[in-house]
């Protein structure tokens, strides 16, 4: 089945509140054999980041709304430190969790009504809810500090339990400037 395929599929299930397809697609399920491939080759490339990047996008090319490549893309600029690079990927992410779930692709007009977000074993929300986090950790480490704790607010909003870790982030960043007591 294809990537496109799996996602109308997904959607229809969606329906009747079957998320699983989007959990096998974050893990890779319906990825093309190409940019599967290519993304194996970008983590043996590791140490080469030219090579590395050019198996990305490869990837992309092969599968351009496959969530898994958007995550792998995410991971590779976040982890190299390379925030600004990965910001659009986080933007992906959180795009394409708000089309899985009918929601607002603007986070700011989502509410917590929108989407079963105290339903934390839906993949679809949960990932809505990291990917939010993820983008707005992006912005405050890019330094848009106002637009990154707005972010954080609207994941605590959506999720008062706190359990993807927004709080955290958020009290840090509302520190800055302020010396520790100790």
């Amino acid at each position: 089945m294809t990537g496109a395929a799996d996602a109308a599929e997904g959607m229809a299930e969606g329906a009747v509140g079957d998320w699983a397809w989007l959990e096998r697609a974050c893990l890779g399920e319906a990825l093309p054999a190409a940019a599967e491939q290519h993304l194996r080759q970008a983590g043996q490339s590791a140490l080469d980041p030219a090579e590395a990047e050019k198996q990305l996008q490869q990837a992309l090319a092969a599968a351009p709304r496959h969530v898994a490549v958007y995550i792998a893309c995410y991971r590779y600029y976040f982890y190299r430190g390379r925030i600004a690079e990965a910001l659009p990927y986080a933007e992906l992410c959180l795009g394409a969790a708000a089309d899985i779930l009918g929601l607002s692709r603007e986070w700011r007009k989502v509410d917590a009504g929108g989407a079963d977000f105290g339903d934390f074993n839906a993949y679809a929300t949960r990932f809505y809810l990291f990917s939010l986090k993820a983008y707005g950790y992006l912005l405050m480490r890019l330094g848009r500090l106002d637009e990154g704790e707005a972010a954080m607010t609207q994941v605590m909003a959506l999720d008062p339990a706190d359990r993807v870790g927004a709080a955290g982030l958020l009290a840090v960043s509302r520190r800055r400037g302020w010396e520790d007591d100790d």
